[in-house]
């Protein structure tokens, strides 16, 4: 799916949920307080480096979080979170994929806030509205910082300037992203829940794996930061030999049109701090 697609859908979701919001907070009862937890589960990207958008290489994934219930329906949540990703070349089909044999890993900490809305009623306590599906939209902020290795040394793709990047003008390693997604919670007891999440984050980088744009000046390249950074920009010549290396100036080494993705799917736990609402009996 093309970022600026999944852009639209994230308006519409936005939009949806903060209609939503308004059509319930006529009839919103007392609000039904704080819950934190934490959650555990795997990752994975989507790019310039993946473009058939196949799973192969999941990677562990976890956080913490805060959820606000202002009512049965509507929730903000707060978390952070670390997960890992990457994404190899070698695992495409792809004919100049596989020949430019590029390769990356990236570390990546957000943090992020995000308005939920429950498909039904929900209510910690309740005999009857103990669950729900869900969804949600909200931003991220988030840290990464792509490496690769070569020669049994890890570097930092960001400071060999693989696209020809002058000094100082290299890409961020914090930038935001549009948060989207969905999940289903239910109760264990009055006090416990478990949240089953997929989240996703349509980042506002095309470098989350130092890939974008076209092939440099190699002799540039070179000369500005070693031939180390000219090995780890046409990586080509590891599997075609280096009289048919595919890293001529100019030549397309990613799509700069579209931005990359990352996602989560985890399971959580959930603890509720807020008030408990007693079964009908007592009430009564």
């Amino acid at each position: 799916m093309k970022c600026n697609k999944i852009k639209r859908v994230l308006y519409a979701v936005v939009f949806a949920i903060f209609a939503l919001t308004a059509s319930f907070n006529a009839g919103a009862q007392d609000q039904l307080g704080w819950e934190v937890g934490a959650w555990g589960g795997v990752s994975h990207y989507f790019g310039d480096l993946n473009t058939s958008y196949s799973i192969t290489d999941l990677n562990p994934a976890g956080g913490i979080m805060a959820r606000y219930n202002f009512n049965k329906r509507i929730c903000l949540k707060f978390s952070g979170n670390y997960t890992q990703i990457e994404a190899y070349d070698s695992d495409s089909d792809n004919i100049f994929e596989i020949q430019r044999n590029l390769g990356f890993q990236s570390e990546i900490v957000d943090g992020t806030a995000q308005l939920e809305f429950n498909f039904l009623p929900y209510e910690h306590g309740s005999y009857d509205e103990w669950f729900t599906p869900y969804m949600f939209a909200g931003f991220s902020f988030f840290y990464y910082n792509p490496t690769a290795e070569l020669d049994g040394e890890t570097y930092e793709l960001r400071n060999m300037g693989t696209e020809g990047q002058f000094r100082g003008e290299e890409y961020r390693t914090t930038d935001v992203a549009f948060t989207f997604g969905g999940g289903f919670k239910f109760d264990i007891n009055y006090r416990w829940s478990v949240n089953i999440e997929l989240s996703s984050r349509a980042v506002g980088t095309d470098y989350l794996d130092d890939v974008s744009g076209t092939y440099p000046d190699m002799e540039d390249v070179e000369n500005l930061r070693g031939i180390e950074a000219v090995l780890l920009s046409d990586r080509s010549r590891e599997v075609v030999g280096d009289v048919n290396a595919i890293g001529e100036e100019g030549r397309q080494r990613g799509n700069g049109k579209d931005n990359d993705i990352y996602a989560t799917l985890g399971i959580g736990l959930v603890y509720y701090f807020g008030k408990i609402r007693c079964p009908a009996f007592f009430r009564y």
